[in-house]
């Protein structure tokens, strides 16, 4: 049957136990993001379109190319959100919440949308896991986020993490980098497609987004933002640097990276896992120091980081525990009620199971039939061999005060009184 409706690209749907996983992978995220002292905050997946020109940059491909704007019914431009810094940053300025106590520690778990090019781990509605710190100028803001970061995705069964980082020191570094790395490249521009023609007269660092070999090829001996780094910021660094070997931190100084969004300041940073091959990057973030000032609040200085959560959940070695399974199978619709009971005992005796009835009452062999479906799939559905079974209630049963316990792992099968039913789930659940 060919379905009427589909899908709109770039976007996919999630069944269990895709989803659980999903939803695990996120548990073990707000466990350790608040262990840190981090707390949830959550903002309108809806804004102005005026806040990612002016916090992201007209100039980014984000904003030329990748965002979801449109005019309401009122004619007043708005954008999906394509990230979600400028989105806090906004509420922590409208909420007063900037003038208060600090360190502000917030994290985030929400979709985000950008209109490209869909692909493996990206698509134009994507999820994305990030964490905002406001108030810590120093380097121990950097030191702290990316000690959370590390304990979380070891936590999701990542090994081999290091940090590669750089500084871009102050708006007057980028610019004065900006005009350098345009002066580098402009004899070789003729041979640039359009849109890299395009990067390089409104801005040159945009063109380390370029896809093309020649370009890389160009930029792997250009002026870097290390060449023209202030003194503070250069000190600046070197105790991030420090902090972090003292934190046992892999560092990997990379004088080339330079992130792609307008309102970084010093600190950039991707994290690495050598075990995921050349495309090795994980997350990236950095500090934004001016953002909070620039959208109209305070002079605030920030440091942040996003991960997007459809790569993550790709290459994550992560895999929730797995489930106990049982299914609490009718003879038939006289029987129901009395499934539906035995469901409920079960459930408190065996928490964290999943506990099903068959609702349809089809009989014990059509039941079993789907049991045993069930229990080939169990590794791909998330569940523990060793603790699936079926409780049987037939007419027999009902009549006699018992249940018909059967352990899908062995065959085996008992029947014994109702009232033994708790304390068998539970040895079922300790085997």
């Amino acid at each position: 049957m060919t379905p009427q409706y589909r899908a709109v690209k770039g976007t996919r749907d999630l069944f269990p136990p895709e989803t659980e996983r999903w939803a695990a992978a996120e548990s073990v995220c707000r466990e350790v993001f608040r262990a840190h002292g981090f707390g949830p905050i959550r903002t309108p997946i809806l804004e102005h379109t005026e806040l990612f020109t002016r916090s992201v940059g007209e100039t980014t491909d984000i904003v030329y190319k990748e965002m979801y704007t449109f005019p309401d019914r009122r004619g007043r431009s708005l954008t999906l959100r394509p990230e979600n810094t400028a989105g806090v940053a906004r509420a922590v300025i409208e909420k007063g919440i900037a003038t208060g106590p600090m360190p502000l520690r917030l994290y985030y778990v929400g979709p985000q949308f950008r209109y490209e090019r869909p692909q493996a781990g990206r698509y134009r509605e994507f999820g994305q896991i990030g964490a905002e710190l406001f108030g810590v100028a120093g380097p121990a803001g950097e030191a702290e986020l990316l000690e959370m970061l590390f304990a979380f995705l070891k936590a999701l069964g990542f090994v081999n993490l290091s940090v590669s980082i750089n500084s871009v020191g102050t708006a007057a570094t980028r610019s004065a980098f900006s005009e350098a790395l345009r002066r580098h490249l402009a004899a070789h521009a003729a041979a640039f497609s359009e849109e890299d023609r395009r990067r390089l007269s409104e801005n040159p660092l945009r063109l380390f987004e370029s896809k093309d070999p020649s370009v890389r090829a160009l930029l792997s001996d250009a002026p870097t933002p290390r060449d023209f780094l202030d003194e503070e910021s250069g000190r600046h660094h070197e105790e991030v640097l420090r902090l972090l070997g003292e934190a046992g931190i892999p560092c990997e100084e990379n004088p080339s990276l330079v992130r792609g969004l307008d309102y970084y300041t010093r600190t950039v940073f991707e994290v690495l896992s050598k075990e995921l091959g050349a495309q090795d990057a994980i997350l990236g973030g950095g500090r934004y120091d001016n953002l909070v000032e620039s959208l109209g609040g305070p002079a605030l200085p920030a440091v942040g980081f996003a991960i997007g959560e459809d790569r993550l959940l790709q290459v994550a070695p992560f895999r929730p525990p797995a489930a106990g399974w049982v299914l609490v199978l009718p003879q038939g619709p006289e029987e129901l009620s009395e499934a539906l009971r035995v469901a409920a005992e079960v459930r408190l005796a065996a928490p964290g199971s999943s506990v099903e009835v068959d609702l349809l009452a089809r009989g014990f062999r059509k039941g079993l039939s789907r049991a045993g479906l069930i229990y080939d799939e169990a590794v791909a559905r998330g569940y523990d061999r060793e603790r699936m079974f079926v409780v049987l209630l037939g007419a027999d049963e009902k009549a006699a005060g018992t249940v018909t316990w059967k352990n899908l792992a062995t065959g085996e099968q008992e029947t014994f009184p109702r009232w033994e039913l708790s304390r068998r789930v539970g040895a079922g659940r300790q085997a």
